[in-house]
Formats: structure tokens, sequence, C-alpha cells
């Protein structure tokens, strides 16, 4: 009598997961790859101990410790850490192709959001749907800046390269030529995310600028 082969939907069942999860994980891991280059991506901001410019992935890091240890500052009670957290480790991504715009070239910022779209449009295509989908949402509310948990972001990744300007002693500041009335203008947004921190910053720009790390405001011509 021939023997008969009895198939197990079960195990098919099984094997097909088991094909999609490691599908999925291949996936995920070259996204993971692709934003290695993260790492070389550097900004004007110089280290702390003014050897070299900082990368972006060393900012987002820095960004991810800030946002734990300084939470009590928050302007909101109660936020969502994981979602800031997401922020603050995402936000720099589309660096890879956008480039880093400095935060005070007029010329760069002016296609600055096309530069990032695209690159969000590509980059978080990579991931499987569902997580491009979440990324790219973490990555526009951080920069439409509406909800507690992104001008709290916000806020810390404006106080961040400030730091760094003062404890280098306006190393960058100095490089560019950059003035108190521009640093106050441009991160004044600060106290929407915490009012603490703004405070702080403010009081360390007044000291850079009596210490001559800062250039003062320009008089304007009569």
């Amino acid at each position: 009598m021939a023997s008969t082969r009895i198939v197990v939907p079960h195990a098919i069942t099984v094997e097909r997961v088991m094909d999609a999860n490691l599908a999925r994980l291949a996936q995920q891991v070259e996204f993971l790859v692709e934003i290695d280059k993260l790492k070389q991506v550097y900004r004007r901001t110089w280290l702390m101990d003014a050897s070299r410019h900082e990368n972006d992935a060393e900012h987002s890091w820095h960004l991810g410790v800030m946002a734990i240890l300084l939470l009590e500052h928050a302007q909101a009670p109660r936020l969502d850490l994981l979602r800031v957290l997401k922020m603050v480790l995402v936000h720099d991504l589309v660096e890879i192709d956008a480039g880093d715009t400095f935060a005070y070239d007029d010329v760069g910022a002016m296609d600055k959001s096309q530069r990032e779209q695209t690159a969000a449009d590509r980059l978080f295509a990579l991931l499987p749907p569902d997580q491009a989908a979440e990324f790219r949402a973490v990555w526009e509310e951080f920069e439409a800046r509406q909800t507690p948990e992104a001008r709290y972001a916000a806020a810390l990744d404006r106080f961040q390269p400030m730091l760094h300007n003062y404890r280098t002693k306006g190393k960058a500041w100095q490089e560019h030529g950059i003035t108190v009335d521009q640093v106050l203008a441009r991160n004044q947004s600060m106290a929407e995310g915490s009012p603490v921190l703004w405070q702080y910053a403010k009081q360390f720009v007044a000291d850079a600028v009596a210490q001559g790390y800062l250039n003062p405001a320009v008089e304007p011509t009569s």
C-alpha cells in the first residue's frame, strides 16, 4: 500500500510567517545600515573640547540624554518622554541626504524644507510601511512644533548648540561673525518648550557677550 504524505497547514503557515518576519527584519536592517551615514554629517558646532566639529549622530545622542535629564524643566507637565526621545533621534535623519543647514544661513534656509521633505520621502520609504508611517509622523510632528512634546524637543535642539558655543568660548559664533541679536532672535522659541532653559541660556549668552565670545548687536546706521 502506497504511503500518503500528510500536509500540515499549521507548519506551512509558520514557515510563511517566518519568511515574512525575516523579510521585514532584512528591510529594517538595511534602514539601520543607511542611517549609519548620519555619523558622517558634520555640523558647524564644535565639540566642547573644541577638537573637531560635532556630527549629527552625536548631536542626536546628546539630545536624547538631555531629554531624560532635563524633563523636569519642560513647560508642559507629564510629557510622553518616549515620544520626545523618538523625535530627537529621528529629527536629523533627513540630513543624510539634505545635509546640515547652518542655523544662520539665510540662503540655505530658502530651500531647506524642500530638501528635507525629499530626503524624508526616500529615507522613510526604506522601512516597512507601518514603521515608515510612524517615523514620518514623528519627524513631521517635530518640524511642526505644535505638541508639547515637539516644543520640548525643539527647545533642547536649540539649547544644545548654544551651550556648545558658550563652552567653546564662542568658537562657531566667532567663525561666522554671529551677533547676540541673531542668537536671541533665532532661539527665543525655546521658551515655548522650556522657559527655564531659555532663561538659563539668556544668562550665558549675556556672559558670552561680556567675555567677548559673542559679538554685540550691530547698531543701526542712521
